[in-house]
């Protein structure tokens, strides 16, 4: 009933810049919480940044300083800019929503994943 839908993913060069965006639609009352995931080639997914519908946040430590996660409230959107990108960013981003529906039930859902990769 909630859909994410990413973009801003592709090929960059080490050092370089990307940013991504997540739009979430549906039945929606609030989003709780709006979240950055990624999954690298045989790795298991990690979260990258959360950021809450007061605008807190929080990083993964190897992100801090180089990524910055913020949303659009009237938008429902997420963003993650993310600069001085390394090869170690490559992988694939899913955004991921928590909130409430208009029927009071809660959500929880995921986008389709964009592909990030960084290369020379």
């Amino acid at each position: 009933q909630v859909q994410l839908v990413e973009s801003g993913g592709g090929l960059v060069q080490p050092g370089g810049s990307l940013r991504l965006s997540c739009a979430a639609s549906g039945s929606i009352s609030s989003i709780y919480f709006m979240d950055w995931y990624r999954q690298a080639p045989g790795k298991q997914r990690e979260l990258v940044a959360v950021i809450s519908s007061g605008g807190n946040t929080n990083y993964n430590d190897s992100v801090k300083g180089r990524f910055t996660i913020s949303r659009d409230n009237a938008k429902n959107t997420v963003y993650l800019q993310m600069n001085s990108l390394k090869p170690e960013d490559t992988a694939v981003y899913y955004c991921h929503a928590k909130g409430r529906l208009l029927n009071r039930a809660g959500f929880s859902s995921w986008g389709q994943g964009t592909q990030v990769t960084v290369s020379s």
